[in-house]
């Protein structure tokens, strides 16, 4: 799902539950008009009161005080409203309008900013577009747990927690580094990834996080028509990887290496340094492996546009396994 599609998404959930509001507001109405004649009556009253301020602010005269005596009749029919109501046993407010968000009455704006629930539904599209949704609910920085780590250990991953962590609060687009988490496997590289991206989308930025293997299977099957990477929608779908705020890889090494999905690194990678697009990549090699494994011209740009961060101690699911079996 790309950023465009996500907001549309948003936007459109939030249009259904104003729709369904009004639908159910007008049932209500319905309801007690049929049961009630008088609060038909009242209703009607009371539905006049737009058309009847329009007319005096165009019709010359004293329009202030006009208006003034419109609202205080509205006032006084509304109250009486109220009282049909209760004398029937409905609530008195039973067919005010109810919204999802009085904040701004499921329009999804207050003014002209966005209002916390049209923000709520795009960082939730944007968690399930980034292949993030599962992982994230486990795995954040308030989850990861530094007592697997002992001594000099402890004392690296502190830091690397804490400049992630600052990482994800003050990350901008425009001005954010790219960073290269590299260490053996089982160091919590993923979990802190999940992490960042998790923090990141709740900032209401676009990310994309996914393991090699799948970006480049992706890839792989727009290329040659495999799947149902077949149309234009499917294309932009794939470019989500370069347009993307924020771009996680996890897991570079995993992949089938081969001539197509070297090209596709370095295409991705230098588009989005061209673009100014930050990325995060996590990796099991070092850098040796690195080298060996990728063209000169890729390693340049991981070495060259990169912070390393390199991940030290034991293997942390190794130490969960020995301590459930004891």
């Amino acid at each position: 799902m790309t950023k465009s599609e996500s907001i549309r998404r948003a936007k459109e959930t939030i249009a259904s539950r104003r729709a369904e509001s009004i639908a159910s507001y007008e049932r209500r109405i319905a309801e007690v008009s049929a049961a009630v004649p008088e609060f038909a009556e009242i209703d009607r009253e009371l539905q006049k009161t737009g058309p009847k301020i329009v007319a005096a602010s165009f019709g010359g005269g004293d329009t202030r005080a006009e208006i003034e005596e419109i609202r205080r009749e509205y006032e006084k029919t509304a109250a009486r409203r109220r009282e049909i109501l209760a004398e029937n046993g409905y609530a008195p407010d039973y067919c005010d309008m109810h919204y999802s968000c009085e904040k701004c009455s499921d329009s999804g704006y207050v003014g002209i900013d966005l209002c916390d629930c049209l923000r709520r539904e795009i960082v939730q599209n944007f968690l399930e577009s980034s292949g993030l949704y599962s992982l994230t609910k486990n795995q954040t920085f308030d989850t990861f747990c530094l007592d697997y780590y002992e001594k000099d250990d402890r004392i690296v991953m502190e830091q690397i927690v804490g400049l992630l962590k600052r990482y994800a609060d003050g990350f901008d687009p425009a001005s954010s580094g790219n960073l290269i988490l590299v260490g053996a496997t089982g160091l919590g590289k993923t979990h802190l990834c999940s992490a960042v991206a998790r923090r990141v989308i709740e900032r209401g930025f676009y990310v994309v996080y996914e393991s090699a293997q799948g970006l480049f299977g992706e890839y792989e099957a727009r290329r040659f028509h495999t799947n149902s990477y077949t149309d234009a929608s499917e294309e932009d779908d794939i470019d989500r990887f370069a347009d993307c705020d924020l771009l996680i890889i996890d897991d570079l090494g995993t992949e089938i290496t081969n001539r197509f999905s070297i090209s596709c690194l370095y295409y991705l990678l230098n588009q989005r340094l061209i673009r100014h697009r930050p990325t995060v990549i996590s990796t099991n090699l070092r850098g040796a492996e690195l080298r060996s494994r990728y063209e000169d011209r890729i390693m340049s740009r991981v070495f060259g546009e990169f912070i390393p961060l390199q991940f030290t101690g034991s293997d942390i699911r190794m130490q969960k396994i020995k301590k459930n079996s004891d």
